[in-house]
C-alpha cells in the first residue's frame, strides 16, 4: 500500500505506535531484557571497574567502556531483529502484517526504534559506571560523540539480525545469533585488546563488522587513529546493504513461495 495514501498525522502516529509496542512487547520478554541489559554492565564492572583498578589503567577502562557499548548494541540488534524475524516469519506474522492496512517499513522501523532505546539505555548504564567507579573521564563532546557511535551503530547489526532472521527457523535463530554474536566481540577485540590476544587474532579481526564499529568509538576517545574512520563506515555501510539486499531478497521469495 503505498504511503500516499495516508495522511501524514496518521502516518506519524503509525509509526510511532507499532514503535512504542514493539518495544513494550520486548520490554516484558526477560530472556531478551536481563541479558541484553546486564551483561554488557557486569562485564565493564568486572574487567573495567575490578581489574581495571588493579592494574590502574584508566587508559583500560576507557578502552573497555567503548568496546563494551558496542558489545551491548551488538546484542540487542543481533537478537531484536535476528530472533523475533525468525519466529514471526515462521509463524506467518510478517504476512498479516503485509495485509493489514498499515504503512510499508512501520514494522521495521519499530524495530530499529526499539534497538536504539535499548542501545541507549546501556550506553547511559555504562556511562555511569564508567564515570563513577571507573573514573573515566572525558569531554562533553566525547560522551555525546560515544552515545551516538552506539546509537547509530544498532544499524549494522539490525541488517545483519534482518538477514539472519530471513534465513533461519524461529527454533535455530538463537543459536545461530549467538554463534555469530559472541565469537565476532571476542575477535574484534571488544572484550579485551587486540593487542594482548595472539597475533593470528589481530590480522584478521578487520573481517568482523564489530571491529570498524569499535575503532570509531575508539577514536572518539583518541585511542585510534581518526584518519581511518571513513574506511570504517564505508565499510559498516557495505555490510548494512548487503545485507538488507540479501534479507529483501529472502522475504520476496517466499511470499513468491507461499507459506507452504
Amino acid at each position: 500500500m503505498s504511503t500516499g495514501k495516508f495522511p501524514t498525522a496518521r502516518l506519524l502516529r503509525c509509526y510511532a505506535l507499532e514503535g512504542k509496542y514493539e518495544f513494550l512487547r520486548l520490554l516484558r520478554t526477560h530472556s531478551f531484557v536481563l541479558p541484553s541489559l546486564l551483561f554488557p554492565a557486569m562485564f565493564y564492572l568486572l574487567f573495567g571497574v575490578v581489574l581495571g583498578a588493579r592494574r590502574g589503567g584508566g587508559e583500560l577502562q576507557a578502552y573497555l567502556l567503548a568496546t563494551y557499548g558496542i558489545f551491548g548494541v551488538m546484542g540487542v540488534a543481533l537478537f531484536g531483529f535476528g530472533v523475533t524475524i525468525a519466529i514471526e516469519r515462521e509463524r506467518g506474522f510478517l504476512t498479516l502484517k503485509r495485509a493489514l492496512p498499515m504503512p510499508p517499513g512501520a514494522l521495521l522501523f519499530a524495530k530499529l526504534a526499539m534497538a536504539m532505546i535499548f542501545a541507549t539505555i546501556i550506553s547511559l548504564i555504562l556511562a555511569t559506571l564508567a564515570a563513577t567507579l571507573a573514573g573515566v573521564l572525558l569531554d562533553p563532546a566525547q560522551w555525546l560523540l560515544l552515545f551516538a557511535v552506539n546509537v547509530l551503530g544498532v544499524v549494522p547489526f539490525a541488517a545483519i539480525g534482518l538477514c539472519i532472521g530471513t534465513l533461519v527457523s524461529g527454533q535455530a535463530a538463537p543459536a545461530i545469533v549467538n554463534l555469530v554474536y559472541l565469537p565476532m566481540s571476542f575477535l574484534s577485540g571488544l572484550w579485551m585488546p587486540l593487542s594482548v590476544l595472539p597475533d593470528a587474532i589481530g590480522r584478521f579481526a578487520p573481517v568482523w563488522p564489530s571491529y570498524h564499529l569499535g575503532r570509531i568509538s575508539l577514536a572518539v576517545l583518541g585511542q585510534e587513529d581518526s584518519g581511518g574512520v571513513p574506511g570504517h563506515v564505508a565499510v559498516l555501510l557495505a555490510t548494512t546493504l548487503g545485507c538488507f539486499l540479501l534479507a529483501r531478497r529472502q522475504l520476496a521469495n517466499a511470499e513468491q513461495v507461499g507459506p507452504g
